[in-house]
């Protein structure tokens, strides 16, 4: 794929209807930067720290060297807990709808991986294609075997939320014997992903608090990437004011005794249910504002992350070239002290059973920051599998190519960075009510600012509104600047026209119309008993019996459109699209 050029498109410019100046290759100045400079960390890599790896295995010891696609993709947010938290859910709620292959419980129903991300047409990529596929970023996980490939797959659906991000969704964790059943080293996949995610969220729920041996070890998997890692008590509406103070202290507890530091993690509230969900089991009321404000600034750290995710792909790199280059020093020295003819087995074994010594002898030697060196029996217990005699001998050369990208290429990239952070609204995600209170009409660029960079790798992404179902869209958040005499309707399709109709009728307990109430009112409108059976087949999509609030939203849109003598096809899919709702019309 070839590249624009620096230059291309600086003489040339014009306004795109969102009234944002691009140049003649169609891109921002801003998104020509940060693309130009994703590509050149790639550069970077390649030519200065992946040679250096190779040649000392660092592979054996860390992971795989990255790919082009690893460095390119787009920003990931993984999700981990225990079976029932709300894992599932939590993700339906941020994009508006469910995704292909999703199902939710109270038993333990995600049983495997899942990446949601975005594409063309909903759709499931087993986990054997999707780990050799070349536009997936995704080929390191083949070396955990068929048991996982087995226990994973790649969701794919048109939801411009998923143009900026993708989403992993993991199993529940079980406790007890289970755990041992997976078939696949669940806690070193799971350091995989954390490795190459910008967020972490561990969902826990009020009613789940413990921590199982499993979840112990994957949360003690995330060291080195505590800056990433964000607490999400889940379902906290449920309990009453007086017991959620109680449950956030046992909360706090038990995370002090698997995270090992100083600082308090930061702990977000909430209780995350789809708009288009009636959230199940006993309510309180007496939390909701403080819900509301833990919410919205959980919202407000995920809109932050495709601003900041080329940042933060220099940042690991620069992390990882760190590791590399005193990995080199380790490996170099070892296979130094060995005598060149006889008792090589007898010198490695002693310097293997005092390698803290060792380590310390390298620190001096070098002048390297002991932050930078691996645990010593986690180092030792790697080796095991190697020979020390068997690798290549220091390398001067290779270590200063990594000096000098760590000292000149990598801080020359971040100069290239503007010192103020871009804003939701110019990468896709319209701000919330509370971010900006001036920001009703402004428009995103239009395009994804993270698109996959590698080599047959399309152009830039279209990016269109979050569905109005969407926890990130602006529609969706309360907001203090309603129009005292209503919202116009014709502007924002999204906004719901019936919502006092349905105030009226619904139960307001569970708030959902029951059949014959929702009989009473959609006979009102007039049509005939046939065409109202074929109103209620396409609201009642879940075959419940009642309808929710958008449920009856659709079915009152598709009356007033049946009565205009439009046909019930067509009908039927303009009002899913006003909704945000159109990938329910291919599931159906």
């Amino acid at each position: 794929m070839s590249f624009p050029s620096k230059d291309k498109g600086k003489g040339k410019e014009t306004v795109s209807a969102a009234g944002v100046a691009v140049g003649a290759d169609g891109l921002t100045a801003e998104e020509r930067l940060y693309q130009e400079t994703v590509r050149q960390l790639q550069k970077t890599y390649a030519k200065k720290i992946k040679p250096l790896e190779q040649s000392y295995c660092f592979e054996g010891f860390h992971s795989a060297p990255l790919t082009p696609q690893d460095i390119g993709s787009k920003p990931m947010v993984l999700l981990l807990g225990q079976y029932s938290t709300g894992k599932t859910t939590f993700v339906e709620y941020l994009l508006g709808e469910s995704y292909p292959g999703a199902h939710v419980g109270i038993e333990p129903t995600t049983d495997r991986f899942v990446a949601i991300m975005n594409g063309p047409e909903p759709k499931v990529i087993p986990g054997h294609a999707a780990g050799v596929s070349g536009d997936l970023p995704f080929s390191g996980l083949t070396k955990f075997g068929s048991k996982f490939l087995s226990r994973f797959q790649v969701a794919q659906l048109n939801n411009p939320l998923l143009a900026n991000l993708t989403l992993i969704d993991t199993p529940g964790i079980l406790s007890g014997s289970k755990q041992i059943q997976r078939g696949y080293d669940f806690v070193s996949v799971i350091n995989w992903f954390a490795e190459r995610s910008d967020l972490i969220l561990l969902l826990f729920d009020s009613y789940k608090l413990d921590i199982s041996d499993e979840f112990k070890g994957a949360i003690e998997s995330l060291r080195g990437h505590e800056d990433k890692v964000r607490v999400v008590l889940n379902k906290c509406d449920q309990v009453s004011q007086q017991q959620l103070m109680r449950v956030y202290g046992a909360l706090m507890w038990s995370l002090g005794k698997v995270i090992p530091t100083p600082e308090v993690k930061r702990v977000y509230l909430g209780s995350f249910w789809p708009r288009y969900k009636t959230p199940v089991g006993n309510r309180y009321d007496e939390n909701n504002e403080l819900l509301a404000i833990e919410q919205k600034d959980l919202l407000r750290d995920l809109r932050s992350i495709p601003k900041n995710a080329a940042l933060r792909r220099v940042n690991e790199i620069v992390k990882r070239a760190r590791q590399a280059r005193v990995h080199a020093h380790i490996i170099g020295h070892l296979r130094s002290e060995l005598p060149s003819m006889f008792g090589k087995s007898k010198k490695a074994k002693a310097m293997l059973d005092d390698l803290p010594a060792e380590f310390r002898k390298i620190q001096v030697k070098y002048n390297l920051p002991p932050g930078d060196f691996p645990n010593p029996d986690a180092f030792k217990s790697d080796l095991d599998a190697f020979k020390i005699a068997d690798f290549n001998k220091f390398n001067q050369k290779l270590i200063s190519s990594a000096d000098e990208a760590l000292s000149v290429d990598f801080p020359r990239l971040m100069q290239r960075f503007p010192g103020d952070s871009r804003r939701s609204a110019e990468i896709g995600l319209p701000e919330s009510a509370s971010d900006n209170e001036a920001s009703v009409s402004e428009k995103p660029s239009g395009r994804a600012l993270y698109t996959p960079i590698a080599a047959g790798a399309d152009g830039p992404l279209q990016v269109l509104y979050p569905p109005p179902y969407s926890a990130l869209s602006a529609a969706s958040s309360s907001s203090s600047r309603n129009n005292p005499f209503g919202e116009d309707t014709a502007a924002n399709p999204g906004l719901l026209r019936y919502k006092a109709v349905f105030d009226g009728a619904c139960d307001p307990k569970h708030r959902v119309m029951t059949a014959q109430a929702a009989r009473d009112v959609l006979t009102d409108t007039g049509l005939a008993h046939e065409l109202l059976r074929e109103v209620w087949n396409a609201a009642d999509w879940d075959s419940r019996g009642e309808l929710d609030q958008v449920q009856f939203e659709v079915a009152m849109r598709l009356c007033e459109r049946l009565k205009n003598k439009e046909p019930l096809d067509a009908a039927r899919r303009q009002v899913l699209e006003e909704l945000g709702l159109s990938n329910r019309a291919s599931f159906d």
